[in-house]
């Protein structure tokens, strides 16, 4: 029995949280037990998605399946951009400087500000009257 190696790795972007599961097939991308072009419905989140296979030449080479949770469907997709991005260095670590500066593997670092106390939120006040 061939055993197959499977590469794991988390994304993280805004509130969402994308566990990734690489390994060797025929390029399928597997989101939520969902294709994930029923999965992502607009074209720049199918995009976002792809960039790491494409940038690597590996569209063909590894099939993909990944559980998201929290965010909207473009805080999902960048986490799950930058999962796949980990899980291919995992798999093959000569992609690792290609990735690096296009800027895969690093997490976006900005989150909601919170709402700060006696304000209607993080920037915005209460309306002001004079009487």
């Amino acid at each position: 029995m061939e055993k197959i190696t499977k590469h794991l790795a988390v994304g993280r972007r805004k509130e969402a949280v994308a566990r990734v599961q690489l390994f060797a097939g025929k390029g399928r991308i597997i989101v939520n037990k969902l294709p994930f072009d029923k999965y992502f419905k607009r074209d720049t989140d199918k995009i976002i998605v792809r960039q790491p296979l494409q940038i690597t030449n590996n569209l063909t080479k590894y099939d993909i399946i990944a559980n998201i949770k929290g965010g909207g469907l473009s805080g999902q997709a960048g986490a799950l951009r930058l999962g796949i991005a980990r899980a291919l260095t995992l798999a093959e670590p000569q992609t690792r400087d290609l990735l690096r500066k296009q800027g895969f593997l690093t997490r976006d670092p900005r989150m909601k500000e919170r709402k700060k106390y006696g304000q209607k939120g993080a920037r915005k006040r209460f309306q002001w009257t004079k009487r």
